[in-house]
């Protein structure tokens, strides 16, 4: 075994990550290379830009939120009008069978009224 230097801990951790490839970020660092335009602070210039773009942002976010949400209340509400509309029918339905000749002449036999089984005569009168 011969003499090695070491390398402290902490250099060792910074040497592994590059050697490794590093994150996503520090690719893209890479890539960009935006340093410059930060080595004498945040360049005041474009903060108009930023802000611009950070409002068309949250404004684009807001308006996926906006469409989803009715998306979901129109959703809800054709369900509510299915269901109305089922429930039309069958009172419909039963209003017909409830209105049928035979079904009134039943209920008005347990009341005790009977339907005439003689024809109507017609009545003429001369002037």
């Amino acid at each position: 075994m011969g003499n090695t230097y070491k390398i402290p801990q902490q250099k060792e951790k910074e040497a592994k990550k590059t050697s490794a490839g590093g994150s996503v970020f520090s690719a893209l660092d890479k890539l960009i290379k935006l340093d410059h335009l930060f080595e004498k602070g945040i360049p005041i210039e474009y903060l108009p830009k930023v802000l611009f773009c950070t409002v068309l942002v949250i404004i684009y976010i807001a308006n996926g939120h906006f469409a989803e949400r009715n998306a979901r209340k129109i959703e809800k509400l054709k369900q509510e009008v299915e269901d109305l509309r089922a429930d039309y029918i069958t009172m419909k339905s039963d209003y017909m069978y409830e209105s049928k000749q035979s079904e009134i002449a039943k209920r008005a036999a347990t009341m005790g009224i009977y339907e005439s089984d003689v024809p109507p005569t017609k009545i003429l009168v001369e002037n």
